[in-house]
């Protein structure tokens, strides 16, 4: 089981929940959150400069069965582009155990 861990534009989380609801992952958790990224100046706007630097992002978290981590990644990435600065990214890491507390289940049956 792999955990995906997605750091994305909120302006972009409809066009991924769709995306990920297509691929049948119908299940995750999502953060509004503030970020600090790589672009230093601001944006001036009729004069004035804006800060740039605290960014307002969507966090995702996601657990997959292993055979569903390519596609997920993939429709994250398809779904999240703009193709400029602040896209976003995604981190992937391993999940040891699953349970589900209703019903005690554990392992990859938890996660279905």
């Amino acid at each position: 089981m792999k955990k995906i861990e997605a750091v994305i534009r909120k302006s972009k989380f409809d066009d991924v929940k769709k995306a990920l609801h297509q691929i049948e992952v119908n299940f995750f958790s999502y953060w509004d959150v503030t970020g600090v990224g790589n672009e230093k100046e601001g944006h001036v706007y009729r004069g004035i400069t804006y800060s740039t630097t605290d960014i307002q992002r969507r966090y995702i978290s996601i657990v997959v069965t292993d055979p569903f981590l390519e596609k997920t990644v993939e429709a994250i990435l398809e779904s999240a582009y703009t193709g400029m600065v602040g896209d976003g990214k995604i981190f992937v890491s391993d999940i040891q155990e699953t349970y589900r507390i209703r019903t005690k289940e554990k392992g990859t049956d938890a996660v279905n």
